[in-house]
């Protein structure tokens, strides 16, 4: 049995974000928030999707991120000489990278698809990696930003809602597996091998 922690939960409100020489709805920015947040199918109250073709959705509801990964990021981001803050040597916020949950204790190479986040008071369920797009590359500072995301796996991944209830920071989940065939890991590589042909 595998067990994790749900460490923070971040929302997001459509606006305007800056890509290139365009400016774009995003809700790609979320902010850590406090007390019990209701989930319904589409998602967590108060969360916000700007472009529901590729974000949002039954099986894109919730989005995971293993906190693990913010250290890479930050990495990343002082490698490329960003400043969106006043040193790239800041920890990141939780939530810069659009996710709405930020979980400790399950990465990608240990979560398939079709396995259940069994929380308290609802159940979610694994469905695809993350695939970044530009609004990314914005909020990270550096063009190359969503193809390290994709090259090095630190991606999180999305989740839908098998059963709506509450979620609260602080609490922990079990993994319960599911037919265990594809782990995000594997699926991301298959997506990327057929991005390089």
């Amino acid at each position: 049995m595998t067990m994790g922690q749900l460490v923070h939960i971040n929302l997001g409100k459509v606006r305007p974000l800056r890509v290139g020489e365009r400016k774009l709805m995003s809700a790609i920015g979320k902010t850590e928030v406090a007390g019990p947040v209701c989930v319904g199918l589409l998602g967590l109250a108060g969360d916000e999707q700007a472009d529901l073709s590729v974000h949002g959705g039954l099986d894109k509801a919730v989005y995971a991120f293993p906190l693990e990964h913010l250290a890479y990021w930050q990495q990343q981001r002082a490698a490329h000489s960003v400043s969106l803050f006043e040193a790239t040597d800041e920890t990141l916020p939780h939530g810069f990278v659009g996710e709405n949950l930020s979980l400790m204790g399950l990465r990608e190479d240990a979560v398939y698809i079709g396995d259940r986040l069994h929380f308290v008071d609802c159940v979610l369920r694994v469905t695809q990696p993350r695939e970044p797009c530009g609004k990314f590359n914005a909020v990270m500072g550096y063009a190359q930003a969503a193809r390290d995301m994709v090259r090095s796996g630190c991606c999180g991944f999305y989740l839908a809602v098998e059963r709506m209830g509450t979620l609260q920071s602080g609490e922990t989940f079990e993994l319960v597996p599911g037919a265990r065939q594809m782990s995000i890991a594997q699926a991301l590589a298959l997506k990327r091998h057929k991005h390089m042909r």
